[in-house]
């Protein structure tokens, strides 16, 4: 299957543009988009709650994936990096108008794929020395940390878990899901990730 994806973060944006590039690519290509996927949505959304977190689900070895530029499948970099990554270790190939990326299985996708993976990794070390250095700052103050007396022992499984937690949800995986994997009810990992992680 070849799939033609679009998206646009406000309805005050058009799709147009998108379809055309994407039309042209195919044309001067002579293939054939056998599905268009456009979507009006922000990035910054869960992938799980966008068309595009559906049709991840359902790829498969040899499809294709059409987009204008890489920054229209995700909101960061560490997200769109996840994305690339199953997707040339499952052989979906990826291919870019603008960017004229075309990730397959061929030697510089997998150069690509290494520095893709390098960055996310950099982006989850950041994010890790950030949060310890926030704590340090807290331990400073002269703030307690740790459970509050009576905290659910479920939430405390989660504690420390939140860059792994992040990274599942960038690579796709449903809040239940990720539940399952840590072994707690769905609706603490609901709590976790909007009270501590801030996603919604």
């Amino acid at each position: 299957m070849i799939y033609g994806y679009i998206r646009v973060s406000s309805d005050k944006q058009t799709t147009k543009n998108q379809e055309f590039e994407i039309g042209k690519y195919a044309l001067e290509k002579s293939i054939n988009i056998d599905e268009w996927i456009e979507e009006t949505i922000s990035a910054t959304k869960a992938l799980e709650k966008r068309k595009f977190g559906n049709l991840i689900k359902r790829l498969k070895y040899g499809d294709i994936i059409i987009a204008t530029e890489l920054s229209r499948f995700g909101r960061n970099l560490m997200q769109v990096m996840s994305i690339l990554n199953f997707c040339m270790n499952n052989g979906v190939k990826v291919i870019t108008t603008k960017e004229h990326y075309e990730l397959g299985d061929n030697i510089n996708s997998k150069v690509l794929a290494f520095a893709f993976g390098l960055s996310a990794e950099i982006e989850r070390n950041l994010i890790s020395q950030r949060t310890k250095e926030a704590l340090a700052r807290v331990r400073a103050e002269g703030k307690k940390l740790g459970r509050p007396i009576g905290a659910n022992s479920e939430r405390t499984k989660l504690t420390g878990k939140e860059n792994k937690i992040i990274e599942f949800l960038n690579m796709g995986l449903s809040k239940n899901k990720i539940s399952r994997i840590f072994g707690v009810h769905r609706l603490t990992m609901y709590s976790f990730i909007k009270n501590k992680i801030n996603i919604l």
